[in-house]
């Protein structure tokens, strides 16, 4: 019974994915629910703004019902198998993207539904998150979180901003966003060089 509270929810969480991939939740079946719930919220939505926050929805239900199917199987692998956090959130995450492939491989069997590589990328960023909070913790997680956000911040920022440059575009706030990112970049290298010189400085 210990070894079934442990492997079963991970498995029964699986088959509702597989449900969830029938024509039952098709974009058309969700719409009829979600879409006048959304009008009700918010009534200032145009029909093609509508569309969108629909789809929207619909992709963060793949980023979470991925996201709880390997954090389940990194608890299983974790608590029952005794298995390092490092190689349970590794196998956590490739569990539930093998998943998604058959799920999206399933959903091209459904009349009313189509599979999806971008699917199966969205699936993959949820069981990642998962895999890194259970390998790294809250802490460490949202330290790369915000580590990741700042690159994108920079990196991107600066192609955006070459590109408006160069089309005569004014790049407007990013002027102020994209040094702000480089150096909040720097400021955190610069803190992490000294917090790794002062954890190994022999204490007199």
């Amino acid at each position: 019974m210990k070894r079934l509270a442990f492997w079963l929810p991970p498995l029964v969480w699986m088959a509702m994915i597989m449900w969830f991939s029938t024509s039952d939740f098709s974009a058309e079946n969700t719409g009829s629910v979600l879409k006048p719930l959304l009008r009700w919220l918010l009534p200032g939505l145009t029909a093609p703004q509508l569309d969108a926050v629909h789809a929207v929805v619909r992709k963060s239900a793949h980023v979470t019902e991925y996201a709880v199917l390997a954090a389940l199987w990194f608890v299983a692998l974790t608590r029952e198998r005794g298995l390092a956090p490092r190689r349970a959130a590794w196998l956590a995450f490739l569990v539930a993207v093998g998943w998604a492939f058959l799920d999206e491989l399933h959903q091209a069997t459904e009349p009313s539904r189509t599979a999806s590589a971008m699917d199966v990328a969205i699936d993959a960023m949820g069981a990642l998150a998962a895999s890194t909070i259970g390998r790294h913790g809250w802490g460490r997680a949202l330290d790369v979180a915000s580590a990741g956000f700042l690159w994108v911040a920079a990196a991107g920022g600066a192609v955006v901003m070459a590109l408006d440059l160069a089309s005569g575009v004014a790049p407007g706030v990013l002027w102020l966003t994209v040094p702000a990112a480089m150096v909040a970049l720097v400021l955190r290298r610069r803190a992490g060089v000294l917090a790794r010189r002062g954890a190994v400085t022999p204490t007199p």
